[in-house]
């Protein structure tokens, strides 16, 4: 460690007790007695004895550890209470027993005010632990997400407060010395509001040093050939696979104070690879949107930040600090604030009751939804109460079962306990759970739930220069967007499209597309008229005033419109599932109409989470996109209408149901007379004139010239004279 294998003390303070490696830390000056004692590994919230400590309750799980909250066996030395981390059986496994060891060195080697200060390490049996101080309160994440759900603004001096501590905490993390007075070049490399502890009495404390690079004295350090840190909030350098330095930390810093701002992430993007690509472009939208909200000089600072230049950021943490001064608010007690809101955000039990109430709602309108699909109204107790299936033990509607991914099931969770494991990583995105006696949804998959999950851990991929390297890409001068999307749904391709072109204003429009298996899955935008309310608003499903009213109303809904609508009662669940499914279509119809763009499309890449699947044949939104295209007149796509319609070169595979999938009936229906080599004006009588059955909707002459316009794209016909 820190170029040679070293204890974390000198061996004079090292002792052994009981088969019990204990390390002491100044000043506490005396060693940990500790005794091995087998502890139960299931993590259960009965005390448990553990060396000199007694584990009273497991408050977090992470990749590779768990930390527990503990108190001294013994007196009140080091604290009366503190943390103990211990590694994960699976990481013991892997041969990361130096892990720890390492991280309490890196600690040791900073004493700030500002840093969570860590206690000793060592090792009870075979089991690694690093003993810290306890942070009574919440993490900076925990703290923005409650917020978020109760629509609560985060004051912009509280947000410089907050910053500017954890830039001091840097300053002495980036100036730290080994005990030979060396500059050991520390790099933190996971500030994100999941490692930012906030206390009941206003404290603020940079922690984890888990992923913390320095500079190896013996050895020169070695490229690294994997990517550590939380995806959000990466600098470019570290995205491109470059080398990097502190700096990287302010970036980070930068990224985390932008995100307190606005309440929400400053780069946008629905996948992983997405915000990747927004941090290598340095695209801010979020942030720059929010300006007029801001302080005058708040932006400012944050560009400088998140400058994709290093030099040309913030070259310390001293100087971020110093122009994070002006912007804390001097009459204000912003120690007092802060203690206030960890004290709100601590209290859970509101916040479970308003979800739970939320999640109960949610569920009663899904199985609204399918009965009314299948043709049956449900009763009111049948809504509230299914049966449980015959292979599952019963579950009443306060309860959940919970599904792990190596398939255990725990039957009956209380909604309280259920978002306890969720917000200590006990539960994690992968996990299912069936609320409320409803279907196993993966959390990921459940908004409500989803919100709550603690980011990943640190995560480690290949050296992502790679975003720059798509697997398909052109210009939209040259393949419009009618042509990709057929390309796409031949292929049959799973990933993401990303389209992006520039703005009059020198911004950038930008949607990302996301396929499974050559249909449509999601679709995020940047442009405010695509959201739900302006777009019910320009479908004349909402009024203006109507919408005004229900944004009102956010906050008692979690913040989600189309929840909100429903509950108030201005919309329906059946019209709120229906728009949700014509906006995502007519978002990439849109797109059909660009003449100018970009289109990069990644491979077997997909979106963090999607609450709404649409699951939307590509077939819908290449009719709605021809007519965009054509500006409403579609027929001006299509040749002379004497010209005959003949089998294309794909005309064989709209035998197959595989081909055909969900395609609208008008498309389909051209299979019925394709080989009859009628006119093309023949042919679009044959589709307005076609009933599927008696309850179908009739086919306007715009639809059928979109569908042959469709057909003719996808290869199943072609013109003749």
């Amino acid at each position: 460690m820190l170029g040679r294998r070293t204890y974390l003390y000198p061996r004079e303070e090292r002792r052994k007790f009981g088969g019990c490696t204990v390390f002491a830390v100044p000043p506490v000056g005396k060693p940990l007695y500790c005794e091995a004692v087998a502890t139960d590994q299931n993590g259960s919230g009965a005390q448990q004895p553990f060396g000199p400590f007694v584990l009273e309750r497991r408050i977090a799980v992470g990749g590779s550890a768990e930390v527990f909250l503990a108190r001294p066996k013994l007196g009140i030395q080091p604290a009366p209470r503190l943390v103990v981390k211990k590694l994960l059986r699976a990481a013991r496994e892997s041969g990361d027993f130096d892990a720890l060891e390492r991280e309490a060195e890196l600690h040791r080697a900073v004493t700030h005010r500002n840093v969570v200060t860590v206690f000793g390490a060592g090792m009870v049996g075979d089991e690694p632990y690093l003993a810290m101080e306890y942070v009574d309160g919440v993490d900076l994440y925990r703290l923005l997400r409650r917020a978020d759900a109760d629509a609560r603004k985060f004051p912009a001096g509280l947000a410089a407060f907050i910053a500017r501590r954890v830039a001091g905490a840097l300053a002495a993390v980036h100036a730290a010395r080994d005990a030979e007075g060396n500059a050991l070049h520390i790099v933190h490399r996971d500030v994100t509001p999941s490692n930012i502890y906030l206390s009941v009495d206003g404290q603020v404390k940079l922690g984890d040093f888990g992923i913390a690079r320095f500079e190896q004295r013996v050895k020169p350090a070695q490229p690294s050939t994997g990517l550590k840190g939380k995806f959000g909030y990466l600098a470019p350098e570290q995205v491109a696979g470059e080398p990097f330095d502190h700096r990287a930390d302010l970036f980070a810093l930068a990224a985390v104070f932008g995100e307190m701002l606005i309440g929400e992430r400053v780069f946008p993007g629905s996948g992983q690879l997405a915000v990747l690509l927004a941090i290598r472009d340095v695209n801010i939208g979020p942030l720059r949107h929010a300006a007029s909200s801001l302080p005058e000089g708040v932006l400012s600072l944050c560009e400088k930040g998140l400058a994709r230049d290093p030099d040309a950021r913030f070259q310390d943490a001293e100087a971020f600090a110093t122009a994070l001064g002006p912007f804390e608010q001097p009459s204000a007690d912003l120690q007092k604030m802060l203690a206030e809101w960890v004290s709100w955000a601590r209290d859970s039990s509101q916040l479970a009751r308003q979800i739970e109430g939320q999640v109960r709602d949610s569920v009663q309108r899904m199985r609204a939804v399918r009965a009314r699909s299948s043709g049956a109204i449900p009763s009111v107790q049948a809504v509230q109460a299914d049966a449980a299936p015959p292979d599952e033990a019963p579950t009443s509607t306060s309860l959940s079962n919970v599904r792990r991914g190596d398939g255990q099931i725990a039957f009956g969770v209380p909604f309280a306990k259920l978002i306890e494991m969720i917000a200590i990583g006990d539960l994690t995105a992968d996990d299912e759970v069936a609320l409320m006696g409803a279907d196993y949804r993966f959390i990921r998959d459940v908004h409500e739930l989803g919100r709550h999950l603690l980011p990943s851990t640190t995560a480690t991929t290949s050296r992502l220069f790679e975003p720059g390297i798509p697997d398909y890409q052109v210009l939209l001068r040259d393949t419009p967007m009618l042509e990709v999307l057929s390309h796409m749904r031949q292929k049959g391709e799973s990933g993401a499209l990303f389209v992006e072109r520039g703005s009059n204003t020198g911004g950038a429009s930008r949607k990302e597309i996301y396929l499974d298996k050559g249909r449509l899955l999601h679709v995020a935008s940047s442009e405010r008229e695509e959201l739900l309310g302006e777009y019910l608003v320009r479908r004349g499903r909402l009024t203006r005033e109507q919408l005004e009213t229900a944004l009102g109303n956010l906050s008692s809904y979690g913040g989600r419109l189309g929840d909100t609508l429903i509950g108030i009662g201005m919309v329906n669940a059946v019209d709120v599932f229906r728009a949700i499914r014509d906006q995502g279509r007519d978002r990439v119809a849109t797109l059909c109409g660009w003449q100018e763009g970009l289109v990069t499309f990644y491979r077997g890449t997909s979106p963090q989470r999607v609450e709404f699947p649409l699951d939307l044949d590509l077939a819908s939104p290449m009719m709605a996109g021809a007519i965009v295209r054509a500006k409403g007149e579609p027929q001006k796509l299509l040749p002379d209408q004497q010209k005959r319609v003949i089998p294309g070169p794909r005309a064989e595979a709209m035998r197959h149901p595989r081909e055909r999938g969900s395609a609208p009936a008008s498309l389909m229906h051209i299979a019925t007379f394709v080989s009859e080599r009628i006119t093309i004006e023949a042919a679009l009588e044959r589709l307005v004139n076609y009933r599927g059955n008696q309850e179908s909707r009739a086919v306007g002459a715009k639809e059928a010239s979109a569908a042959l316009v469709t057909a003719e794209l996808l290869g199943w016909v072609n013109w003749s004279d």
